[in-house]
């Protein structure tokens, strides 16, 4: 069966964003080894989950990196990231999005549940999702998430976005702790326990 795993980087303090989801004050806390290990996981996947506000934040991004990869503009772990997500289709849930993407599929917001849910039982690779914090929220309330991969990063923000949203029970077991030796970040890498009564 195939895996929904999430993948993001927090603060020390367990902000997803800054106030107003500004998203600018996580770059100092992501650097090379989120690119690196994003790509690692894009390794093992092949399609990539976004909401519609992370979707486009990339959309924004990526593509530039992919079109002129030799550009000094970027460094070796975004071409590295690029290059892993090449193979890898994109779903988009939203309710908003227009148009025609190449590589996309986009999935209405009442219809994801159980079309995700029809997707992990077929054969294929992973499903990743980077970002996207209210979807993969809802998608956790809604039993379909096997794992969260959390990115701790080194600064307090002190207020902003927390990663958890709402009132959802979830238990999580540990499953891994990792370092990169020149990086102050820590991975925790959890599985959620399904079908787990919390509190």
């Amino acid at each position: 069966m195939r895996k929904i795993i999430v993948y993001n980087v927090i603060s020390l303090d367990g902000y997803h964003t800054g106030l107003g989801n500004d998203v600018s004050v996580m770059f100092p806390m992501m650097g090379q080894v989120f690119d690196t290990y994003n790509a690692e996981l894009l390794r093992t996947a092949d399609v990539h989950l976004m909401g519609r506000v992370s979707f486009e934040l990339f959309q924004s991004f990526w593509p530039k990196v992919a079109e002129n990869p030799a550009s000094d503009e970027w460094t070796d772990s975004q071409r590295e990231l690029s290059q892993a997500g090449k193979s890898v289709k994109g779903i988009v849930i939203s309710d908003t999005l227009k148009g025609n993407w190449h590589d996309v599929r986009i999935i209405r917001r009442r219809d994801a549940y159980e079309q995700l849910a029809e997707f992990k039982q077929q054969a294929g690779k992973d499903i990743l999702v980077t970002g996207s914090r209210t979807l993969w929220n809802d998608l956790l309330a809604h039993d379909l998430v096997d794992e969260i991969h959390l990115l701790i990063g080194n600064l307090v923000l002190g207020q902003g976005v927390p990663v958890f949203v709402g009132k959802t029970p979830a238990a999580l077991r540990l499953l891994d702790t990792r370092r990169w030796g020149d990086s102050d970040n820590v991975l925790l890498r959890y599985q959620v326990q399904h079908n787990i009564v919390v509190g």
